[in-house]
């Protein structure tokens, strides 16, 4: 094919059917890497799911339990992780001693 002697629009056609055609053997390619894999999980005695897994889907993190609170407003805690909420380090700017506000 030369496509020297192709025109525009037959050059953006082409370009569509190749991108088709790429876009086609990819997927096809995964879906039989994918039964591949399966099936050599399943002969080892794993499912592929169970591989991929790894433990950390099903792990979802707990909130933390407060250790601080604010007297005037109890809705005000903080775990003692991470950056001191405004209310705590105001107070504390102000000469006041953190065990004041330990739960």
């Amino acid at each position: 094919m030369d496509l020297n002697t192709l025109s525009l629009k037959e050059l953006k056609d082409l370009q569509d059917k190749v991108a088709i055609a790429i876009f086609d053997f990819e997927r096809r390619k995964k879906a039989e890497t994918l039964v591949e894999l399966k099936a050599l999980a399943q002969s080892k005695g794993f499912s592929l799911e169970e591989l991929l897994d790894n433990g950390k889907a099903n792990k979802k993190k707990t909130p933390v339990a407060a250790k601080y609170a604010d007297p005037a407003n109890p809705d005000n805690t903080w775990s003692g992780r991470g950056r001191k909420p405004k209310w705590l380090a105001a107070a504390l700017e102000n000469g006041a001693s953190i065990e004041n506000f330990a739960l």
